[in-house]
């Protein structure tokens, strides 16, 4: 690399001769802190594991609510997750911040409708498209639901979204 050439040049350069790196465009001067990619309000949908094509979309449907992602150091996500309501879980874990940020974290209940649940889920950060019309911060993963609550066995597993919402 040329001294006078910056490390988002250099990577440019290696894309347009077709080598295929690709840069995050979150992390820029206006999003310093890449956890600051994850801080932020939420809204999570979660599906159920159907494969069957000819399922009704409501019929999908596990879970929809609000998580809430607290400003935490470098690496750690801290946050909430709530139902309609004031039912849901504290979350903790942690984030990684390979192509793409990667977050693994713990939701454990912390009301008394959701005393002893606890859920571990697996969400990706989606590169946003250079080009994208209307394109939102969305985080897609995978849910589990670690130990029984009521009728509800554990080992369920379900896809989720999670679109971010405009800061107001």
């Amino acid at each position: 690399m040329h001294k006078d050439m910056t490390r988002r040049a250099a990577l440019a350069a290696f894309g347009l001769s077709g080598i295929g790196v690709m840069t995050d465009s979150r992390a820029s001067a206006a999003d310093p802190k890449p956890g600051a990619s994850f801080q932020g309000i939420w809204t999570y949908r979660s599906f159920l594991s159907k494969p069957e094509i000819d399922t009704d979309f409501r019929d999908l449907e596990f879970a929809r609510a609000t998580i809430t992602i607290e400003d935490a150091p470098l690496g750690v996500l801290r946050g909430l997750i709530r139902w309609t309501g004031e039912d849901g879980l504290a979350l903790k874990g942690a984030i990684t911040y390979g192509n793409p940020f990667t977050a693994r974290f713990q939701g454990r209940g912390d009301t008394a409708g959701t005393k002893g649940w606890i859920y571990d889920y697996l969400g990706f950060l989606v590169p946003m498209w250079p080009d994208g019309v209307s394109q939102r911060p969305a985080i897609v993963g995978t849910v589990i639901r670690t130990v029984a609550h009521g009728s509800a066995p554990a080992g369920i597993v379900a896809s989720f979204i999670a679109l971010k919402r405009d800061e107001k």
